[in-house]
């Protein structure tokens, strides 16, 4: 069984292999009509309103629509509590390192040019929970969010039928020093964190991945008089795998499956060698996926993916580059030398032993990452990601002196008057105390 499209690159034209870089068109016209009404009835109707759409859409009813971490006594499976330790320690120490040094340059004599990094003070983590909860990426936001040292820290992910949040995002969320659990999903919630509620606290950026309408959400309200920023914008998960004769055909059908299960609506992209052995793969591909759980969602997810031959590894990342994937596995012989050409991706993983869950989980690096082609503009979440950064500069007696007629010529060129008396009238000054 062949589930996986082929396609040969020296066969392709320019434009078809523009073509095959395209995603899944989202249609975003029709959602941004559906998510408009709920945006509006949680700014004015707050806490009810989400208690009424996770009542529709969650069959799920609250009473209380938040809950304090600090109000629960955890207790954890040991090696669930071991992991989830491990996994933040290596975020923790990966970010901590991302760590921005104050610039200082004195561009010339008396004039002091400086940066600082300030905390965004209030931010808001979605964590999606649809078919299964995700404690990975609470790590993956909340580690680099309290490392910046944000103020307020909400995290919102959908309640289980019986109303509650897994102990192991309570467990992570009291670790980061979050203030409150939002028991609430979709486009309700990531409103809830924009405007604020009677419960919610408002916050300035919301980070997070989720479907459609999470991220039509947070693409409307960025532009709206909520005031709030977001970290990227994003579409359905992807990996992109190259692959010449030396890797393991069990390897590349792993890779390629623990892409696809996310849901219906992954791409899985295979780019490789002539020498492989597709065959081979294929095999290992329809045997691993009878094996899962989540079969029917790999298997869709397959049916929208496809196989790529190339003649080369050089071949192969000139195609990566266009495609710019979410998540680029590089397994082939030259796979150190091959990372160096890397110019568009949003996470890369070097070698045989790389495989993408490493860094989804535990390696230290964020998984929130790029999708649908945005890794040719966006990077993925770090530690700057939840800092704004300030310039400040200082002026001597010297450096006006020195700078200022500069400026005086600039300002009479655009015809701004005032910005040039600020000047003068300085330099005037200067001028009256050196006589006296």
């Amino acid at each position: 069984m062949n589930i996986m499209k082929n396609y040969s690159f020296k066969s392709l034209t320019d434009a078809e292999i523009e073509q095959l870089c395209k995603r899944p068109k989202m249609d975003f016209t029709s959602v941004f009509g559906q998510v408009q009404p709920i945006l509006d009835d949680v700014e004015q109707n707050g806490d009810d309103a989400i208690r009424n759409y996770t009542k529709q859409f969650d069959g799920v009813h609250l009473d209380e629509i938040t809950l304090d971490p600090k109000d629960f006594t955890i207790s954890l499976d040991s090696n669930v509590q071991n992991a989830i330790d491990q996994a933040l320690n290596n975020i923790y120490l990966f970010h901590k390192h991302q760590t921005t040094m104050d610039l200082e340059v004195e561009t010339m004599p008396g004039v002091v040019c400086r940066r600082v990094a300030k905390p965004i003070e209030r931010v808001g983590l979605y964590i999606p929970g649809g078919t299964a909860p995700l404690p990975s990426t609470t790590m993956m936001l909340g580690v680099p969010a309290m490392i910046a040292g944000c103020s307020t820290i909400v995290i919102a992910t959908p309640p289980d039928e019986n109303g509650d949040v897994p102990e192991s995002i309570i467990y992570i969320a009291q670790k980061i020093g979050a203030e409150k659990i939002v028991k609430a999903g979709g486009a309700q919630a990531i409103a809830g964190m924009a405007f604020g509620t009677e419960s919610i606290p408002k916050v300035d950026k919301i980070f997070g991945p989720g479907n459609q309408y999470v991220t039509a959400a947070k693409m409307i309200l960025q532009n709206s008089e909520a005031m709030v920023s977001i970290d990227m914008p994003a579409g359905p998960s992807e990996v992109l795998v190259i692959a010449d004769k030396t890797a393991d055909p069990a390897f590349i059908a792993s890779d390629l499956l623990s892409q696809a299960e996310h849901g219906s609506d992954s791409q899985s992209v295979l780019v490789i060698t002539e020498d492989a052995d597709i065959e081979s793969i294929n095999k290992e591909v329809e045997l691993q996926l009878n094996e899962l759980p989540r079969k029917e969602f790999a298997e869709n997810a397959l049916e929208k993916s496809f196989i790529l031959t190339v003649e080369s590894s050089d071949e192969a990342m000139q195609f990566s580059n266009l495609y710019a994937p979410e998540h680029l596995i590089i397994n082939t012989s030259d796979a150190e030398q091959l990372a160096e050409n890397v110019r568009n991706a949003g996470s890369v993983f070097i070698g045989p032993w790389t495989p993408e869950s490493m860094g989804d989980y535990a390696s230290g690096t964020n998984h929130t990452l790029p999708t649908y082609g945005y890794a040719k503009m966006y990077s993925g979440v770090s530690l700057n990601s939840f800092q704004k950064f300030i310039t400040m500069q200082k002026i001597s007696e010297e450096g006006l002196q020195k700078l200022g007629p500069t400026v005086e010529i600039l300002a009479e060129i655009e015809g701004l008057q005032a910005h040039k008396n600020a000047v003068s009238l300085r330099l005037e000054k200067l001028k009256q105390l050196t006589e006296s």
